[in-house]
């Protein structure tokens, strides 16, 4: 959903899907925007806009998670935790934490690249949401980063290092500058980000969780301290849960403006936009004196047209549009180009054709966070027994309907589920046949993230175009996974066995929001 140019107010959130832990600068006339990708690939999403309320996806600057073979199959929850964006020296600079790997780093001349390989600036367990800081004054270059307990056994403290000005290295051991242990209250302090403003070094950090937490800001004349803190943004007597961890930018009227994340189940980490100023005593205060904005007046940009990242998808010569991710690192042959529209998945031969979660091969993309109905034509193309493919709403519970080859060659209808703890997926429903190996399936997904699934297979009672469609099983509500919200997927496969098994053709893949706010 996107705000009409003409309407002096937006609505929260700006971004209603599960953009986590965004990061924000203005480079010109230009705002840009990356967020956390976990283990889904390609990595570090670019989000352009021109006024902070209406964003599009513009590519990626991970193409590849590494170590390799480290995400050759589904690692969910680790990958590319809490980016931050910078642009310094004429480039573009994304750093990053691998909880299992250390901090990263690329680099590109351009938004849309070419970007670097991941450069790796210091190994280590545990090491998380980094953030660098060139200090122009100076000609310093500083990092600091946060904590993951679950690889260290440490969290809730800030470590600050010198760093080469190159962004290649690290100059020193680092420092705990800010220890939240010292703080009454505070807990799970982490994802801070970096600024020097009005002669003070400032680290914008969250803390108390995703839920329920607040964002923090902390403050000295030393980049090693010491830091004195101030709650700047939480929930008081909103219902935005948790409002913290994001990024501060400064228009070019010099307005300020803070973009963060609120923790909504199923539907992930959706972004809002918050108006910011600073007190008498030089404090930032985020929001409506500290309490987060359902609506505010539109920031002092020239207006827009709306516009929010793509989800609809043709697939054009075979290739599916920038918002899909795989589960994995992505091999040759999951996917064929061709002349004509549509996207051709190979039924990869799989020893874990009964768990959707654990397959690298499934083509992701997230979840709205408005009600809506969810559609994709499927025809599942020759291939050998058992071979299926179908439309998931995917996280630690899921649930499919698609097409499966019978023994006796026959394309059937099924709908299959797993709960969190299950192994194995089962029926949802029991088969049907579905003449001519077609479908078309849907899914309305309702407020709580509550899912219906329903088909149409053009064997009567419709036209294609909705009147023939026909409920499948029972309600199934969305579940996030660790960190990630749910996600859409689409998926070809087929037992392990010898031999091509096939292939799954999807067209007209369509997402209609159901509840259009006007004063978005």
């Amino acid at each position: 959903m996107s705000a009409a140019p003409d309407d002096p107010v937006y609505r929260n959130p700006v971004l209603d899907a599960d953009w986590s832990d965004p990061d924000v600068i203005r480079v010109g006339d230009d705002f840009y925007l990356t967020a956390s990708s976990f283990g889904r690939v390609p990595g570090l999403p670019l989000l352009h806009s021109r006024d902070l309320v209406n964003w599009t996806l513009v590519g990626h600057a991970l193409h590849r998670l590494e170590p390799e073979s480290e995400f050759a199959v589904p690692r969910h929850d680790c990958g590319v935790w809490a980016p931050s964006l910078r642009h310094h020296d004429g480039r573009f600079w994304i750093f990053w934490g691998d909880p299992d790997q250390g901090i990263f780093q690329v680099n590109a001349p351009e938004i849309r690249g070419p970007w670097t390989r991941p450069h790796l600036i210091k190994a280590g367990k545990g090491l998380i949401d980094p953030c660098p800081l060139w200090d122009d004054e100076t000609g310093e270059a500083y990092l600091v980063h946060a904590w993951a307990k679950s690889r260290s056994g440490v969290k809730n403290r800030l470590t600050g290092h010198r760093m080469h000005p190159h962004g290649t290295e690290l100059l020193d051991e680092g420092k705990v500058i800010v220890d939240g242990d010292r703080i009454p209250g505070w807990f799970t302090l982490e994802g801070p980000k970096l600024h020097k403003h009005d002669g003070w070094f400032w680290i914008l950090a969250p803390a108390g969780g995703v839920e329920t937490g607040w964002q923090g800001a902390f403050r000295s004349r030393a980049f090693f301290g010491p830091y004195e803190e101030k709650v700047v943004l939480e929930q008081k007597d909103t219902d935005v849960n948790g409002p913290h961890q994001g990024g501060w930018v400064r228009t070019p009227s010099g307005e300020d403006w803070f973009l963060h994340f609120q923790q909504r189940g199923a539907y992930g980490r959706v972004v809002h936009l918050q108006p910011m100023e600073w007190d008498p005593d030089g404090w930032p205060v985020i929001g409506d004196n500290g309490a987060p904005v359902a609506g505010h007046r539109r920031p002092d940009l020239p207006p827009q047209r709306p516009a929010a990242p793509a989800t609809d998808d043709d697939f054009p010569g075979g290739r599916p549009g920038r918002q899909w991710q795989w589960t994995a690192n992505p091999r040759d042959g999951w996917a064929t180009h061709h002349s004509a529209d549509g996207l051709r998945l190979t039924c990869v031969r799989t020893p874990d054709a009964h768990d959707l979660r654990a397959l690298p091969h499934v083509l992701t993309q997230r979840l709205p966070g408005a009600p809506c109905t969810v559609e994709v034509d499927l025809r599942l193309d020759d291939g050998e027994p058992g071979a299926r493919a179908g439309l998931a709403v995917l996280g630690d519970a899921y649930s499919w309907i698609g097409l499966e080859r019978g023994t006796d060659g026959a394309v059937m209808l099924v709908h299959r589920f797993a709960e969190t703890a299950a192994e194995r997926e089962r029926d949802a429903a029991p088969p049907r046949p579905a003449p001519g190996g077609r479908a078309r399936l849907r899914v309305d997904i309702g407020a709580g993230a509550r899912c219906s699934f329903s088909y149409d297979t053009g064997d009567g009672g419709g036209d294609g175009a909705g009147e023939g469609f026909r409920p499948s099983g029972q309600v199934f509500a969305a579940t996030p996974w660790r960190w990630v919200g749910a996600l859409l997927g689409l998926a070809a496969l087929a037992p392990t066995g010898q031999g091509h098994a096939g292939t799954a053709t999807f067209t007209q893949f369509r997402i209609r929001i159901q509840e259009k706010r006007a004063d978005r």
